[in-house]
């Protein structure tokens, strides 16, 4: 069965980074799309970005992070990287990777198997 772990979490700066990290388990990591979602306290989960196990599409994000965060495969590891840059206060919260056999999902119940997520902390 597909099992996820994120790791890589932790507390940065306001205008640092962060990488984080996802190692699928049970399956080939590259025959799936990957994604990540992320919920701050009292929110719902929102959707951050993906990458498409279809070699031709590029990855999508929110607009809130374009151009700052950008995902990426390591598949000799297994594993989906989020690169997250000038990070700020609304980028806070718990960060879910998130795999789906659908080339791109629509919706959050599109991505059927989920990690237990990550805590991302932004000080000022």
């Amino acid at each position: 069965q597909v099992q996820l772990e994120e790791s890589g979490g932790g507390t940065v700066q306001a205008g640092g980074s962060l990488r984080l990290s996802c190692t699928m388990s049970g399956r080939t990591l590259d025959d799936y799309t990957m994604g990540w979602f992320r919920q701050s306290p009292g929110k719902e989960r929102d959707f951050v970005g993906d990458i498409s196990w279809y070699r031709h599409s590029r990855p999508r994000y929110a607009d809130s992070v374009r151009g700052r965060f950008f995902i990426s495969r390591d598949n000799a590891k297994n594993t989906v990287v989020l690169q997250m840059n000038s990070l700020n206060a609304e980028d806070a919260g718990i960060y879910y990777c998130v795999a789906s056999e659908v080339m791109e999902p629509e919706s959050r119940s599109g991505y059927p198997y989920w990690g237990q997520g990550t805590q991302v902390t932004v000080s000022s």
